[in-house]
């Protein structure tokens, strides 16, 4: 299913940074793969056969579990470039109807079927199996909930990979420097730590191009390494790649063995991190990196380590230091140190984006996203986020300070994502690639069959450390769904509520409603009807802008939008009334608007909506509350108005426009902008009509009336909304909706933060909305 294609020079450099960023937790788990799998009552098992049959269970579970099926089927199955969880289940969701976002419309399944053009027939005729899962309401919800559970255990992995990682390579100190104790080595692994998170903010390019040199002279120094010792200590190992010798370590082990299946799956940590940061990268620089450099390099270093064990058993709880030669110590000490620290950046970075994943798609509150790469639109850094993961990071590391413990927790968080990846690579098996059910139920069984054999052998471990993930898992889970359930309740109750078309017709001068200078964007959730907010806006203060427009802005189960189907635009009520909707579609990876070019782009879709109306182009009639027109930001634009830079302070601009603010108002805003530094660098224009014969009249008055108004300058209009659940609720609705949903968009980011909105221009409408 993998396309293997002669790598560009650009692909080359991709594939250096993924040094850095996605490799370093599957690089460093030599460290403790052999001390975690024989601790505990393993350690009696000190037999050449015990230490052959751990290192073939190994070797099989590098080369099914990472390499043949991530690398080969898994990475196939990305959502245009971007990986993990999220991006399998908006993948199915753009080819079944299984998703449960609200405000979906027609439009933009057109959107994923033109831009997202599958090497899969999509017109087949639906399955009984798929027809079933769409029918049932609780199906697809308990599908979000698998798909939430796997994004938190990845989060949960964020929080013990770092103290993981660190204190396994610190604890090697303790071989040459007898007097540094462990008391010693869990402090500067929390400074270690504190360090490293506080590095995020300079971004993942820069992170990538910092980390990348060292994890490659480890690979190369610890795969070196691996062969002396197997020259040196047993030659002999080469034979345990023989799937036999699995047989003989169950065999000598017993039931021992199974239980010691929690140390062996740690040998593949990181692999689903390594997916999740697939939109960081791309697929074939990331299949390059691992079969051409990780995977080699990690199998000579754990065949060496076998065989250095297999002559020197009593050195298993400290096997990878206790294998360097003597005057490789400290050099490959500071490497194992460092390239600690890199293994902590992989699954940094795939927390943020799942949370910028779950954020889009209406699953997690509102946070700050700073992309921290121009051009490469997935590689961003959330504040709150990181500076959250490093409490928690530290607490696991003051808190356990033993490796094999956290190492009890991070084998059940790896795997649980793992199974939860193949379930959705089930359904994208059947729904997406449109295979035969015979072929998705032998992928599962395969696979999952594996995965759980370990799952439920590292659950064995709960009571020993391996409850933390799943208590930080639960946590974000019901952050998660309250968020989602309140959310998709608040949209219902205004959808529920809108403002008829009839009473918009009302609208007029018999009900004292004064137009005022200006556009009034008015933002709402809603794509069809008018929102309650606008009717309590007017109830209580009967006057409104020259143009209005009601905007929402929405996220679609896409990776991005492309710019020329951004915007929808239509009308509502007669011409007369100069009242718009707009539609402002982002995907998951889309970067969020800059409030200039947003103001002005709206402007010229508006006067685009207006001249292909009159034209009488394929857009149907937009009048009232009907279908609305794709307005493409193509080079059509400027034959319906010309943008010219103009000052802030022009002359023209103050002389020639009417505005709503008086002149003290207006002064008070110069002085606001002045002392405003964002204010100072926006970008002002002017639109201008250019002379045309064959405009139509209405056309022109028409836009010479968004002109105006669009000099006379924007007001945002929000509502300021207090969300409670009615009286006759249950109790865990009023605990969801009353407590938890409350307090999220309390101590979350407000809308207009979110959306940019400049403070000085906003309006907020309160209202209490009973859900």
């Amino acid at each position: 299913m993998a396309e293997w294609k002669a790598p560009s020079k650009q692909a080359l450099l991709l594939v250096y940074q993924s040094f850095g960023v996605v490799y370093g937790d599957l690089s460093i788990s030599p460290l403790y793969v052999y001390k975690s799998t024989f601790s505990g009552r393993m350690f009696k098992y000190q037999t050449e056969d015990a230490i052959f049959g751990a290192f073939s269970l190994i070797f099989w579970t590098l080369t099914l579990i990472p390499l043949l099926k991530y690398m080969v089927i898994v990475l196939s199955a990305d959502d245009n470039g971007e990986g993990g969880t999220f991006a399998l289940y908006t993948l199915l969701c753009r080819h079944s109807k299984f998703s449960l976002l609200t405000n979906q419309q027609a439009a933009d399944e057109e959107l994923s079927t033109y831009y997202y053009k599958d090497h899969f027939n999509r017109n087949g005729a639906p399955s009984p199996l798929k027809r079933f899962l769409e029918k049932h309401k609780r199906l697809r919800t308990s599908l979000l909930v698998v798909v939430l559970f796997g994004a938190c255990m990845v989060i949960g992995d964020g929080v013990l990979t770092p103290p993981m990682a660190v204190l396994s390579s610190l604890s090697g100190v303790q071989l040459e420097a007898k007097n540094f104790h462990h008391g010693m080595v869990v402090f500067f692994a929390c400074l270690v730590l504190v360090g490293l998170f506080a590095l995020q903010h300079r971004g993942t390019q820069r992170v990538a191009f910092m980390f990348a040199p060292i994890i490659i002279l480890w690979l190369l120094s610890i795969a070196a390494i691996g062969i002396y010792n197997i020259i040196e200590w047993n030659p002999n190992v080469f034979r345990a790649l023989s799937p036999h010798y699995i047989y003989k370590y169950f065999r000598v082990t017993g039931i021992d063995g199974y239980f010691s299946l929690g140390g062996i799956l740690l040998c593949i940590t990181g692999t689903e991190a390594m997916f999740a940061d697939l939109g960081h990268f791309t697929s074939s620089s990331l299949r390059v990196g691992f079969s051409g450099i990780i995977y080699p390099c990690l199998l000579l270093q754990y065949m060496g380590q076998a065989a250095f064990l297999s002559k020197n058993i009593s050195a298993i709880p400290i096997s990878f230091y206790a294998s360097i030669p003597t005057p490789l110590f400290w050099p490959v000490f500071v490497l194992a140190t460092l390239a600690a620290i890199v293994s902590s950046q992989s699954v940094i970075s795939a927390t943020f984006s799942i949370i910028k994943q779950c954020q889009a798609l209406g699953c997690f509150p509102r946070v700050k996203i700073v992309h921290t790469s121009r051009w490469i639109h997935g590689r961003i850094y959330i504040p709150e986020i990181n500076w959250i993961l490093m409490v928690l990071t530290l607490t696991v590391t003051i808190g356990f300070q033993d490796t094999d413990l956290i190492g009890n927790a991070y084998g059940i968080a790896c795997m649980t994502v793992m199974f939860v990846t193949t379930w959705l690579m089930v359904l994208v098996i059947i729904f997406v690639w449109q295979k035969n059910l015979l072929f998705a139920l032998g992928f599962f069984l395969f696979f999952g069959f594996i995965e759980l054999i370990y799952l439920a052998f590292a659950f064995v471990k709960v009571f020993e450390g391996g409850w933390v993930p799943l208590v930080l898992s639960i946590i974000f889970l019901v952050v998660m769904y309250v968020w989602h359930y309140g959310t998709r309740r608040k949209y219902l109750f205004e959808l529920q509520n809108k403002v008829s078309m009839k009473w918009i017709v009302t609208l007029g001068p018999s009900l004292g409603i004064v137009r005022v200078p200006g556009i009034g964007l008015i933002y709402t959730e809603l794509v069809t009807g008018v929102p309650a907010i606008f009717s309590h806006f007017v109830t209580n203060l009967p006057a409104f802008h020259q143009v209005l427009v009601f905007v929402c802005v929405k996220s679609v189960p896409v990776p991005y939008v492309p710019a020329d189907e951004r915007y929808l635009i239509g009308r509502i009520g007669p011409k007369s009334y100069r009242m718009y909707r707009c539609i402002v579609r982002y995907g998951y990876k889309d970067v969020g608007k800059d409030e200039d070019d947003f103001e002005n782009n709206l402007v010229m879709s508006i006067a685009e909506f207006i001249q292909l109306e009159a034209e009488g182009s394929d857009t149907p009639e937009v009048c009232g509350d009907g279908r609305m027109a794709v307005v493409r930001a193509s080079e059509r634009f400027g034959t319906r108005l010309v943008v010219r830079n103009c000052s802030e302070n022009s002359e023209a601009t103050t002389t020639t426009t009417r505005s709503s603010k008086s002149a003290t108002l207006q002064n008070l805003q110069s002085l606001y902008e002045q002392e405003s530094p964002q204010s100072s660098q926006r970008r002002y224009v002017q639109f201008d009509i250019p002379e045309a014969e064959d405009v139509d009249p209405q056309v022109k008055e028409e836009l010479l009336d968004l002109v105006e108004a669009r000099k006379a300058g924007i007001a945002y209009i929000m509502g300021h909304s207090y969300i409670k659940a009615r009286k006759n609720s249950s109790f865990l609705k009023k605990l969801a909706i009353d407590v938890g949903y409350s307090f999220l968009r309390k101590n979350c980011r407000r809308p207009a933060v979110a959306l940019n909105i400049p403070h000085i221009s906003l309006i907020e409408v309160g209202m209490i909305y009973y859900v």
